[in-house]
């Protein structure tokens, strides 16, 4: 690993290049190192006049630094220097060095293998870890592996971890630039947790704005918080003729330029920012950076099989990157809106994209490159198999790919569209009907920012078809009509824009489809029906619930298609929905349709239903009860109806639970006999050994009534043990009296003998059960039939505490024998005589 100054970086990349086919490059934030290493790389004889390919993780970056190398060398873009970024491209026969983001390359790979004509990819900015950059550079390797060895790879990144890289590129030099960055003071503002991260915010900018000088770039999670505070600023910015630019994603690509380059007239600039702007990109004239130390990063739950955006804290790298903003032109500061404490807790990355994405794009692409294991790839992080699973699982009810994970045809073609598999499928369904344009309306309606502003107080409403209608107006009427109509003109040109761009050019001649039907092909798990008649309470295919906004007016539809919704927390909000019909669906889904024979248990009813069912994934579409069924699954359904009832459900008679405890007690006493265990967690256990002969026509509750529980009992031992059982642990024993006194059994301790005491008269001996191992507990009973005494040790009774008993009860029931001698005494179980 080699640490040098900038100035040395250049060259010592070069060597390593020539002599290895990988080579990592690290350098601090602010060193600006990227835009030179392209231009310095394309003059070395080992590329042979080949071209180089540059990735960055976004379109505006790619664009921006195309625009710097371009400039540096005084050409216009599209000569030396070009750049390709989805549905824009600026290049030509003359163009050497082709910035592209990540995902173009992977659509270049499929299209091209070899890449022919290409000696050099670099992959930039390489530690946001983005799921097409690690796809990206797997699929190199394996191009370095099996079919041009001489095609080289350079990864850089100004914070990364640099030895699992070089590991992955086959130990590849590793060269670490140490110059050429400039100082950047940070201060910390620990913000009020119970604050908003807006109102931070705006109170961070106001400071650095009357502490600082120059331009200043504010990174928030979202364009939801850029909006909010640019509300509260602009006023007081355009009283003191600073200019407030907006910089995310979703914007247009005039209105990303103006932000990033300096004001024409040299006026002072606050750009409120999203991630976008945390690397791979600089802002003139920025020395100040404002972090409110949040970012806004999609989730996906493959529980649900969907994606939420959450916003959490950055990672220290990120922090880093940002600060690195303000220092990348000279000196800058660098607020940040938490505190020191804060900071040394960060996590050091952000954890890779490839462990928490959805994988269906991602598995699609494998798929057609040929790999549907894993372990054919090599990955600096390989995805959860769960997740890929998953994936491959969503693939296949897309018809992409088949029952062994082969594409299909119908893959190929998505692959081709260069969209999310779904949307794909929709695209190619439309087609095939005569309805590109509408299919491609709504792939940029589901893809793009809702042309529906929200406003605060006011629901947006759910259909999909008023975004079309919406849409159409503002084709046909323009700007003001649409805005009269409550749509957002710009988002509406965007929306067109994405539309046409992805509007397939063949079409064929089906009949034309619903709304809903085409959503459904892009969405087969997100078919929801209305759950009973609770109005925009809805079940998907998929088993989640979903909910409506209260009182939208899809909220009274049997079935609609969710084309956007949340993971929510117990249910999905739904944002984006069209209706379908019962036979649309049976028509259109049928290849996911099963009809099924069910036998099951219904805890409402408490009985057994047999019924035929049609089902759509979760969704019961129509049900009709069968004459007749299996009677081995009845047997089944009602086995599974006494488990979740419990075991008391059966006819449980005094008798049957005394010969339970009964056998209970032998099982204690004899555990070398191998008594069956009949306890009531064993039983539940075993039901279908001891109950399942009994269970024939029964089918409810009821019916349980039916059964002679204690018979049945007693018929899981066999007949030896039967007897053994009444001569081991009898119901009652013969007391000195005469009388047979019952017994009663706990499992586990002695038998319990209740007995006057004056029927026990002249005997000596405890009496005993199980051939005399174990001698019951005598509860001696007063003539109240109240214990008196409780021993196991007749014996000492006699001769230690009778006297003392006989003192005590014989003037309260002078009725009663009281001998002097128990022993010789007559044993009775009657009063005495009257005279």
């Amino acid at each position: 690993m080699q640490q040098l100054p900038i100035h040395g970086v250049l060259r010592s990349l070069c060597d390593a290049l020539t002599t290895s086919a990988s080579a990592v490059l690290s350098a601090p934030p602010g060193s600006g190192k990227t835009t030179v290493v392209p231009l310095e790389l394309i003059q070395q004889d080992w590329l042979k006049g080949q071209s180089i390919l540059l990735l960055e993780p976004r379109r505006l970056a790619a664009r921006a630094a195309a625009m710097r190398m371009a400039e540096l060398l005084g050409e216009s873009v599209g000569e030396t220097v070009g750049y390709r970024v989805r549905f824009d491209s600026r290049v030509s026969n003359k163009t050497r060095i082709e910035v592209v983001t990540e995902g173009i390359l992977t659509r270049r790979l499929q299209q091209d293998p070899g890449l022919e004509g290409v000696g050099l990819v670099i992959f930039d900015e390489f530690h946001e870890r983005s799921l097409q950059a690690d796809l990206g550079l797997a699929l190199c390797l394996d191009i370095q592996q099996g079919l041009r060895e001489e095609l080289r790879l350079l990864v850089m990144s100004a914070t990364l971890d640099t030895a699992a890289v070089g590991s992955l590129l086959n130990n590849a030099p590793v060269i670490i630039g140490q110059g050429e960055c400039h100082p950047v003071a940070m201060h910390y503002l620990d913000a009020n947790p119970k604050e908003r991260i807006p109102e931070a915010a705006v109170k961070g900018v106001r400071r650095a704005l009357s502490e600082q000088v120059g331009d200043m770039l504010v990174f928030l999670p979202g364009s939801g918080e850029i909006s909010r505070v640019g509300e509260t600023l602009k006023p007081e910015l355009e009283r003191a003729d600073i200019d407030l630019c907006p910089l995310y994603g979703d914007l247009s690509r005039e209105a990303q330029d103006w932000a990033i380059q300096p004001h024409p007239d040299g006026k002072r600039r606050v750009v409120l920012a999203s991630a976008i702007a945390e690397t791979s990109l600089t802002i003139e004239g920025i020395s100040t950076v404002v972090d409110a130390g949040w970012s806004r990063l999609p989730r996906f739950d493959p529980n649900t099989g969907l994606t939420r955006l959450e916003t959490l804290r950055l990672s220290r790298a990120a922090a880093d990157q940002r600060a690195g903003r303000a220092g990348r032109l000279g000196p800058g500061v660098c607020y940040r809106l938490w505190s020191e404490s804060t900071q040394a807790s960060l996590t050091p990355h952000r954890p890779p994209e490839i462990q928490d994405a959805d994988l269906a794009p991602f598995a699609l692409e494998l798929a057609q490159w040929g790999i549907s294991d894993l372990a054919q790839l090599r990955w600096l992080d390989p995805p959860p198999a769960g997740a890929f699973s998953q994936a491959q699982e969503l693939l296949q009810a897309l018809d992409a790919l088949d029952e062994q994970g082969r594409i299909t045809s119908v893959g190929g073609r998505m692959v081709a569209q260069a969209v999310h598999p779904r949307l794909a499928h929709m695209l190619l369904l439309g087609a095939e009907h005569g309805q590109a344009g509408l299919a491609a309306d709504l792939a940029a309606l589901v893809s793009e920012r809702d042309l529906m502003p929200r406003r605060p107080g006011e629901m947006r409403p759910v259909d999909i078809e008023e975004r079309l209608r919406l849409l159409a107006l503002w084709r046909e009427q323009g700007k003001g009509a649409a805005r009269s109509a409550g749509a957002d003109p710009t988002a509406c040109a965007r929306i067109d824009r994405v539309s046409r761009q992805l509007k397939p050019r063949n079409e064929g001649r089906g009949a034309p489809l619903s709304i809903g039907t085409l959503l459904a092909s892009a969405y087969p798990d997100r078919v929801a029906k209305r759950r009973g008649a609770d109005s925009g309470v809805f079940q998907l295919a998929s088993g989640r619930g979903a909910r409506l906004p209260e009182g939208d007016l899809l909220g009274g539809r049997e079935y609609l298609v969710a084309a956007q919704l949340d993971a929510g927390q117990r249910e999905g909000r739904v944002f984006l929905a069209a209706p379908i019909s019962l036979q649309e669906l049976r028509e259109h889904q049928a290849k996911h349709i099963e009809q099924c024979s069910v036998v099951r248990w219904e805890s409402q009813s408490e009985a057994v239903i047999a019924q035929q069912e049609e089902r759509l994934g979760a969704l019961l579409l129509s049900r009709r009860l069968l004459e007749t069924a299996d009677p081995e699954a009845l047997c089944d359904a009602m086995l599974q109806g006494i488990r979740q009832m419990g075991l008391g459900c059966l006819p449980w008679s005094d008798g049957a639970r005394e010969w339970q405890t009964r056998a209970l007690s032998l099982s204690h006493w004899q555990p070398e006999a191998g008594w069956p265990d009949l306890s009531d967690e064993a039983l539940l256990q075993t039901l279908e050994a001891w109950l399942t002969p009994w269970l024939d026509g029964v089918t409810r509750r009821s019916h349980l009534q039916r059964l002679d529980l204690a018979a049945i009992l007693r018929s899981s031992l066999d007949w030896q043990q039967q007897q053994a059982l009444e001569e081991l642990a009898p119901t009652h024993i013969q007391v000195p009296s005469g009388s047979r006194k019952r017994l009663e059994y706990r499992p586990g301790e002695a038998p319990i003998l209740a007995v006057r005491l004056q029927e026990m008269f002249g005997l000596a001996e405890t009496p005993t059960v199980c051939r005399g191992r174990v001698p019951v507990m005598l509860h001696l009973l007063s003539p109240a039939q109240r214990p008196i005494q409780v021993t196991q040790d007749l014996r000492g009774f006699w001769e230690r505490t009778y006297n003392e008993v006989k003192k005590e009860l014989k003037g309260r029931y002078p009725k009663h024998h009281w001998p002097d001698d128990p022993w010789s005494a007559q044993p009775t179980a009657r009063a005495k005589r009257r005279k």
